[in-house]
């Protein structure tokens, strides 16, 4: 019988076990599992890694070493529920150092490429309220941040 559930495999050219350490060093509820590492049937070095198991804030993941053939882009992001400013702080600070790239409305790259939004809780409340001038102030108020502030966001919402 299958597991249920999900796991995203994210894919890396030689650097799946540091990618791994890394995101379970940000995140709660996080730890390593398997390391896999190739044979001497190959096709990598023996003894090298091939994939490593690792769950990052309760989800399962897989950083797997597959090679230089694909790269992240923004296609696909994830999205970290942020239930005040101090985590929003703490993500987009750990997650942009060391060669990560901030972006706009809360979106960035971390230095291996993966793109993420930093959303605090409300946001999407917001930003869709019925009331289309209260919806409106905070889309433009987003739309003009890197990292998101909880405090001009609700400023914004109220009219303030």
């Amino acid at each position: 019988m299958a597991t249920e559930g999900f796991t995203t495999c994210l894919w890396f050219d030689g650097q799946a076990e540091e990618a791994a350490h890394y995101y379970v060093s940000i995140f709660k509820d996080s730890g390593i599992g398997r390391i896999g590492r190739y044979t001497e049937a190959g096709p990598g070095p023996a003894g090298t890694v091939i994939a490593v198991d690792f769950t990052a804030n309760g989800q399962k993941f897989v950083a797997l070493n597959g090679g230089p053939q694909f790269t992240f882009n923004e296609a696909i992001s994830f999205q970290i529920h942020c239930e005040d400013q101090e985590e929003v702080d703490h993500y987009w600070n750990k997650l942009t150092e060391n060669g990560g790239e901030p972006g706009p409305c809360g979106w960035l790259k971390d230095r291996f490429g993966v793109s993420w939004q930093v959303v605090p809780d409300g946001l999407i409340d917001m930003i869709g309220d019925p009331d289309q001038e209260r919806a409106a102030r905070t889309t433009r108020a987003m739309l003009a941040m890197g990292k998101l502030d909880i405090v001009a966001l609700r400023k914004a919402y109220a009219g303030e």
